[in-house]
């Protein structure tokens, strides 16, 4: 998909503004219901500045004091698929998504064992989360001692942001591919 105009985010059809966002993050009816009313009643200088404005109301969801944000929090953070490992529902998935994948697929299947351990363990240690992160063209190996890190540390608090701007970084990285190609 080509992003539009974003001038004209506001005045497209709720389908297209819908697909913007799954481009940019990921699919996530979570995502939609908190995005939609922003999308079609505010308009944004850059892709940027719209990606941290999905960015601010994420982290605004993420107290502790109410059980529904932080479900819904949850609900957009998960939409991510697992590193290294193909979707359950690769419909699921964006475009954007699936190449980032095949770049983690290349590889030992012992390293790919390794991958889907450490990706069962983060979800036992952070239920309700999936680990996300920038690969930027990192390998593997560099990607799992981040992940052992952030499992070791074990602070949630800390994950939901790392989750949050790992997530905004993807998408600004994917908005800045897509406007090259216009």
């Amino acid at each position: 998909m080509d992003l539009p105009a974003l001038a004209s985010l506001p005045s497209l059809p709720q389908e297209t503004q819908l697909r913007v966002l799954d481009t940019l993050f990921e699919p996530s009816p979570e995502l939609h219901q908190l995005m939609l009313p922003v999308l079609a009643n505010q308009s944004f200088n850059s892709y940027a500045s719209l990606i941290d404005a999905v960015g601010g109301r994420m982290s605004a969801l993420s107290a502790d004091n109410s059980p529904t944000d932080r479900n819904v929090l949850f609900g957009i953070l998960g939409s991510h698929p697992r590193l290294g490992r193909p979707a359950a529902n690769p419909e699921h998935l964006s475009e954007l998504s699936k190449k980032e994948q095949a770049q983690l697929q290349v590889g030992a299947e012992e390293q790919a064992e390794k991958l889907r351990a450490l990706n069962a363990e983060y979800e036992e240690r952070f239920p309700g989360l999936r680990f996300v992160s920038f690969v930027n063209g990192r390998s593997r190996d560099v990607i799992m001692v981040e992940m052992r890190q952030r499992i070791d540390r074990g602070d949630i608090d800390r994950e939901i942001e790392e989750i949050i701007q790992a997530m905004c970084n993807i998408a600004k990285d994917r908005a800045r591919k897509l406007q090259a190609r216009i």
